[in-house]
Formats: C-alpha cells, sequence, structure tokens
C-alpha cells in the first residue's frame, strides 16, 4: 500500500460530474472551482470527525464514518438554505488499518456525495495514532440571500424538522431504527432550500450538538430570547431528554413570522412548532416557563 496507489483509486471513484463548476479536481496543488454568476455567494464549512470522540470503530464501519463526515458538513449547508458545490476531506488512519478500510471509508462519502451532488475535489491523506477526518464542503446561494442564525425577532415562531433524540437513543441502543439515525445521518439539504425561498424563514440552523445548546446559540446570536411552548416531536423510545440534549439529529431549527404558516409536513418530514421568540436576556431559553440550561455537548465543557 502507498499513498500514490490509493490517491489513484480515489481519483478513479471521484471523477468530476459535468457542470460541477469544478475546472480541476484531484492531481493538483489545488482544486479549481469557476463560479457560473457573480449573483451568488459562495459558503464554506469545515467539521471535524475524531475516533473515539465522534464515533468508535466498534459501533461505525469505515463506510458509516465517510457517510458521517460528509453529512456534517451538508447539513451544515442546509441550514444556509445553499446548493452544495463540492466537497474536500482530508483523512488520517491509523498504522492497523488497511487499504480496505479506507476504500470502504471512501464508498460510503462518496455514496452520499452522489446523492447530492457533492464532487469530492481533493483533500489529503496521512498516517496517525487514531482515525480523525476533516470535511470541507462549499456550497452556494443567491447573493444576500443565506438562512442566518441571526435574524430571529421576537414574535417568531419556533420550529423544528423531524424527530428529535433518535441519534442518542441509537447511541446508547444500537440497535433498530434509531441505530441508522445515529450511523447515517440524513442532511435536509431540500427543506433548507424551502426554507429559503418558499417559507422566507428568518433565521436557521441545523441541531448537531442538542436543541438546548443549538437554541440558546440561534437567540445569542439573534440577541433575543425564547420560550418552549409546545410538546416537542420525539423520535419514538428516546426520552425527553434524549430530544432536548442528545444531539447529532441534524434536523433544522428554524424561526418563522407569526403569519407564515408551514405545511406540517414537507416531502414527509414533520415540521413542529415548539415555541416563540421573545424578547429578554440574550440566549435565555425557557420550556414551559422553566429555565432551560444549554445541555448537549460541548468539547470544552
Amino acid at each position: 500500500m502507498s499513498e500514490n496507489r490509493i490517491l489513484a483509486r480515489i481519483r478513479r471513484r471521484a471523477r468530476l460530474p459535468v457542470g460541477a463548476g469544478l475546472a480541476l479536481g484531484i492531481g493538483d496543488d489545488c482544486a479549481v472551482f469557476r463560479p457560473t454568476s457573480n449573483r451568488e455567494d459562495l459558503v464554506f464549512t469545515t467539521d471535524l470527525l475524531l475516533e473515539d470522540v465522534h464515533f468508535k470503530r466498534d459501533t461505525h464501519s469505515a463506510a458509516d464514518i465517510g457517510w458521517k463526515t460528509l453529512a456534517r458538513g451538508l447539513s451544515d449547508i442546509a441550514a444556509m438554505g445553499a446548493e452544495p458545490r463540492f466537497c474536500l476531506v482530508s483523512l488520517a488512519v491509523s498504522h492497523d488499518l488497511s487499504e480496505r478500510w479506507i476504500d470502504g471509508f471512501y464508498s460510503g462519502l462518496l455514496a452520499l456525495a452522489r446523492r447530492y451532488g457533492t464532487p469530492l475535489a481533493g483533500g489529503d491523506l496521512a498516517r496517525a495514532a487514531k482515525i480523525a477526518c476533516d470535511i470541507v464542503v462549499c456550497g452556494s446561494v443567491p447573493r444576500g440571500r443565506a438562512l442566518l442564525r441571526s435574524g430571529a425577532r421576537p414574535g417568531d415562531r419556533i420550529y423544528v424538522s423531524g424527530l428529535l433524540g433518535g441519534s442518542a437513543l441509537g447511541l446508547e441502543t444500537l440497535r433498530g431504527r434509531a441505530l441508522k439515525r445515529h450511523l447515517r445521518p440524513a442532511p435536509r439539504l431540500e427543506l433548507g432550500r424551502y426554507l429559503r425561498q418558499r417559507l422566507a424563514a428568518t433565521a436557521a440552523m441545523d441541531l448537531s450538538d442538542g436543541l438546548s445548546i443549538d437554541l440558546h446559540r440561534l437567540c445569542m446570536e439573534s440577541r433575543a430570547a425564547a420560550e418552549l411552548d409546545a410538546p416537542l416531536p420525539v423520535f419514538p423510545g428516546a426520552s425527553l431528554d434524549q430530544a432536548l440534549h442528545g444531539g447529532e439529529d441534524y434536523e433544522l431549527l428554524f424561526t418563522l413570522p407569526p403569519d407564515r404558516n408551514p405545511p406540517a409536513f414537507f416531502n414527509g418530514l414533520p415540521l413542529t412548532r415548539i415555541g416563540f421568540v421573545r424578547r429578554g436576556a440574550p440566549g435565555r431559553v425557557t420550556f414551559f416557563g422553566r429555565p432551560l440550561p444549554p445541555g448537549g455537548w460541548d468539547h470544552f465543557r
């Protein structure tokens, strides 16, 4: 096994589709992306997936890790209401892992990349003590139209997509539909564009670390407070604690003006009103009148 051989295999599997906007992909020091117009903003996100922090080898296959690496980045693109354009991935693997494991990783990543039209344009390979994956995703959105965390205003209604707590339940039980939600999250790209184009959402973000901490972050950016005053859409079998603090659901949290009523479902995905934005100390969240401290995942807590 050699780095050149691995890179050649990846390059063959990650051929650039026609019309992707990429003038040059894997093979040079940089990829070259050529925007089609100056009427769009490019959005970029980066995310780390680390062994024994975000996953363990005995629960995640190589393909699961590849899928989840890209899904995390695509979920951020969805939250901006953007369209993915390409991705870059850097992968460090431990010395005991074989070329077959690396092939499995890229099988999972490229399966999701093909599903959402996100060509792999480059990256890096290295050896390390443990597995580490770094994903960069570029997306585009009409100029000045990206959904931000900072746009929520008092009176706006707060919504979430899907069911909450499923990933945390899957990590705890390691079985059933919940485990699939944990291993193979589905980025809500179509919903993000719908929120921007049709519903004119005032703010949005993805639920990666848990509803309690992510809503706190949205309120901090919007300089507002929030009241959760409706039952949460909880994944079957999950606890309320998992729905509030579990993290890694990768659903969308968004706000709408009070005169805008979304459908109950979008392409079969439930959209549930869970509260409203109000005036108050920035970042303060209450749950049926009681303070809800930001729980969920914090690397530095």
